[in-house]
């Protein structure tokens, strides 16, 4: 076991500034010498990534538990006065939500009286409230940051904690490497300052937010429905299952659809309210569709159409429908897709089209979603993979370019937004927009997959997979960078005899061609990111992440030549080519 470790656990267990139970938890592990444990708690402390903190609850430098999340409230209340003071502010604020997790209301309340205690007002939603209503809140109250008690659809014993800037976006350069700064550069518990938290309702330096900010949400979200007339005369004929999955989404999600006309929802009851130990799922993350059983055996038992289903902090959706009396779950691009199509097409179609539109996108999201997109006319931005950067992208137009006008974003880990109210992908918003476009197509005889198969007729075949491998520790962190290298020096004109156009890497900020050898310039912000662009527009991309000792490969094939089904086959067979070729560069490296 490291010295240091010990060394600090000791230091932990004998320092009055945190609690008897505190102190108690960690003298345990040491007087049971557990090396294992005091190792994993003690060895560093729990990292401040460009978004926040997330970590397994407990006792320690290396967990979330009430004295980090002191510690980050601190190193964000010190950028929000250094930023606020920079632009001439006197008077500080900043939102605050949290979902359904353990200790989500409580380190809620840790945030506020750190706050209160640097003279900064805290708004604090009354009842849990999932990521949209974060956003919302931040810009509503023109608040300078904003903070998600979350760790979105981790397992059960974690929590964490989601920075969100002046914008309602996720915090990005310079001001979450300042934060970072910020944090590691406090190393006394009690340097921070706080204030109880009751002192500081009193004094009105925390304030909560209620039912009257929520209202707005609701009524802004319901106003950009691409066929509300339709919801409100028809909405009864779509059935639907929703499950919130233990977390945010009931109150927010069963708001919205009701708003709009949609009266035939049944909620999964074993789901429907918020625990924290989220006990009928192994993990809560409506991308898997063991995280839908539920939803799924509801909607066959009642015959429904549809099943939808929210992560804990609600910024992602999940769905479930039948097709030819088969079970049938769609990724998060073939949605995406689904969506702007959608909202494309009637826009056109109403004569409601904005002037100057345009749709933002990821990199590693599907490029069919570019065909569409520029079909209707509309301008394309793509950003680097995460919705802090579409949200960036989006509050650098809204600045340089005003008379452009947003229209959809989304990115392939089902994340989308229609609307501009907030700066996240918005699970509330996505549900209604899904439930509407399920109910046009039902109302044409068709469900999602006869849809998909209608674009995919007119724009051409997409194809996209995602593989994962997973790599831990030091040894697997050095197995990642060789892997990542390998393919940087990649110098051969095909892959599995698809012709490569070029490969961009995000790290340098170039791309070269490989027809003529001609590099250019990216962009984008720098990022451990490779992409390789094929002639027949297929793409590869690659990167570690940010948050899970793993590699990700998005492999997106496109097949524009026959049939339909001639077009899905070859993608199929070209998927497991792409996938056994970088397999087998993985394994050697």
């Amino acid at each position: 076991m490291e010295h240091n470790a010990i060394e600090r656990a000791r230091a932990w267990s004998q320092n009055t500034y945190f609690d008897a139970e505190s102190r108690k938890e960690v003298q345990t592990l040491l007087d049971n010498n557990d090396e294992k444990e005091i190792t994993e708690r003690f060895y560093k402390d729990i990292e401040f990534g460009t978004g926040g903190i997330r970590s397994i609850i407990g006792q320690g430098t290396n967990r979330i538990n009430t004295y980090t999340v002191r510690k980050a409230t601190q190193a964000l209340a010190n950028e929000v006065r250094r930023a606020g003071a920079e632009e001439g502010l006197k008077t500080f604020k900043v939102a605050i939500s949290y979902d359904s997790r353990r200790f989500s209301f409580e380190f809620a309340k840790e945030v506020a009286s750190v706050l209160a205690g640097n003279d900064i007002q805290a708004y604090i939603y009354k009842r849990l409230n999932p990521v949209p209503l974060l956003s919302f809140s931040v810009r509503h109250h023109k608040a300078q940051a904003g903070v998600m008690v979350t760790a979105s659809h981790n397992p059960p014993e974690y929590n964490g904690y989601k920075v969100f800037w002046s914008d309602g976006a996720q915090v990005t350069p310079p001001n979450d490497q300042n934060i970072i700064n910020n944090y590691n550069s406090i190393t006394d518990f009690s340097t921070i300052k706080t204030m109880d938290f009751a002192e500081g309702e009193k004094t009105g330096l925390i304030h909560w937010v209620g039912e009257d900010v929520e209202n707005i949400y609701y009524e802004l979200i319901n106003a950009k429905a691409v066929k509300p007339d339709m919801c409100k005369q028809d909405g009864g004929k779509l059935k639907i299952v929703y499950t919130p999955i233990h977390g945010t989404g009931l109150l927010p999600c069963s708001t919205a659809l009701s708003n709009l006309g949609f009266s035939s929802v049944l909620v999964v009851e074993e789901q429907k309210l918020p625990d924290e130990k989220f006990p009928t799922v192994s993990s809560p993350n409506p991308e898997n569709p063991e995280a839908l059983a539920l939803a799924v055996k509801l909607m066959e038992d009642t015959d429904s159409d549809i099943a939808l289903g929210t992560d804990p902090d609600t910024d992602r959706v999940g769905l479930a429908f039948k097709h030819n009396g088969e079970i049938t779950y769609l990724n998060g691009n073939q949605i995406g897709v689904l969506m702007l199509h959608y909202i494309l097409k009637n826009l056109k179609e109403q004569g409601t089209m904005p002037s100057n539109p345009y749709f933002v996108k990821t990199i590693v999201t599907t490029p069919l979603q570019d065909v569409i997109a520029k079909s209707f006319d509309v301008e394309v931005e793509n950003t680097l993979t995460g919705f802090k950067w579409i949200c960036g992208r989006m509050n650098e137009l809204e600045k340089t370019n005003p008379e452009r006008n947003f229209v959809f974003a989304t990115e392939e880990s089902f994340g989308y937004l229609n609307h501009e109210y907030v700066r996240d992908k918005d699970g509330v918003s996505s549900i209604t927009l899904l439930s509407e476009l399920c109910l046009h197509y039902k109302l044409q005889g068709m469900d999602l997959v006869d849809a998909l198969d209608k674009i995919y007729e007119e724009y051409g075949f997409s194809h996209e997979t995602l593989l994962n491998l997973n790599y831990f520790g030091k040894e697997g962190a050095e197995k990642i960078s060789r892997i990542m290298e390998v393919f940087r020096k990649f110098d051969a004109k095909d892959l599995c005899g698809v012709e490569i156009s070029n490969l961009e890497d995000y790290s340098t900020g170039e791309s070269k061609s490989f027809t003529d050898s001609k590099v250019s310039k990216l962009d984008l912000p720098t990022s451990n990111v490779l992409g390789f662009n094929f002639v027949n527009g297929t793409k590869v991309y690659m990167r570690p992440s940010g948050t899970e000792p793993k590699i990700k490969f998005y492999i997106m094939i496109q097949e524009t030549e026959g049939s339909l089904a001639e077009k899905k086959a070859r993608a199929t067979s070209k998927t497991e080519e792409f996938l056994n070729f970088i397999q087998e560069r993985a394994d050697q490296a």
